[in-house]
């Protein structure tokens, strides 16, 4: 059975830093023998300082062409999160394919955006500078099965999960920047499982770890997994590496078979028929 590589990073205001930890994780994975190696959201750059103006269209971005260059390189597939230029001075929360040949094939925009107060911790409002995504694409073919791209604070609604495994999706992802306080509080495994439950489907999430700015700011829970159409955990990482949230600047990755045929055994053995007499369908 295939292998999927779950990646994990910290990722600063630098976008050669944050290429080089990229990088070193598609060789791990390609060494590891993955199909396909799947990194956070935002790993081009996390920036904290408004003043600085990092987005770039992928043409000029070092960080995009850097990984096209890895994906031909190995012959190994890479789905990351990136920023894109939006209208005025805002920027796409963006999810690429890059296929084994080193180019782009599939794309997604964020469609819920992260705006929150959290006592005691970060007040982030993600639509300041975020344009926000307008529709779900179709699930796209892998050597892995079909692939249902979502971003982070999606995981929170279950329709967009639903709707891509009623369209065929056998593997849906959520890259994420997740907060500290939102992960320490039990969100980050609680939501991942029930996604991968409710779906049937492998849910694929690579997560940024540690403090992104010296000033600490930013905080990301880590934990990057993979779990299983039955909710189990197969690959996780770990978090914070101490109490001041600085995470390791040579990144991980995590490995685990996805096997397609246990994904429809699953939804053979428990079919979930849904009464759309009573309530709406899903698309």
């Amino acid at each position: 059975m295939p292998l999927a590589a779950v990646g994990q990073i910290r990722s600063t205001a630098s976008l050669t830093h944050n290429l080089h930890q990229c990088q070193s994780l598609v060789k791990k994975a390609s060494e590891a023998g993955a199909s396909a190696l799947f990194l956070p959201e935002a790993s081009d750059y996390i920036n904290t300082n408004p003043s600085l103006k990092l987005c770039k269209s992928v043409e000029d971005s070092e960080f995009v062409q850097g990984l096209l260059s890895s994906a031909k390189q190995y012959k190994l597939p890479i789905h990351v999160g990136i920023h894109e230029p939006a209208s005025g001075d805002k920027s796409k929360n963006t999810l690429i394919w890059i296929n084994e040949e080193g180019h782009i094939t599939n794309r997604y925009q964020k469609l819920h955006l992260f705006d929150v107060d959290i006592k005691d911790g970060p007040s982030l409002r993600e639509s300041k500078s975020v344009e926000r995504g307008s529709e779900l694409p179709q699930p796209f073919d892998t050597a892995l099965g079909k692939i249902g791209p979502q971003i982070c604070f999606d995981m929170r609604f279950p329709e967009p999960g639903l709707a891509y495994a009623q369209r065929g999706a056998h593997i849906i992802t959520y890259p994420s920047a997740f907060t500290t306080a939102t992960g320490k509080a039990g969100h980050w495994h609680m939501l991942l499982r029930a996604r991968a439950i409710e779906t049937q489907s492998y849910v694929i999430a690579a997560a940024q770890v540690g403090k992104h700015d010296e000033e600490g700011k930013r905080h990301s829970y880590g934990h990057s997994m993979i779990v299983d159409p039955w909710g189990k955990v197969v690959a996780e990482l770990g978090g914070e590496v101490d109490e001041k949230g600085r995470g390791s600047d040579e990144g991980e990755i995590a490995v685990a078979e996805i096997d397609v045929e246990y994904v429809e055994k699953i939804r053979r053995e428990i079919p979930l028929a849904r009464r759309t007499d009573v309530y709406a369908a899903l698309d």
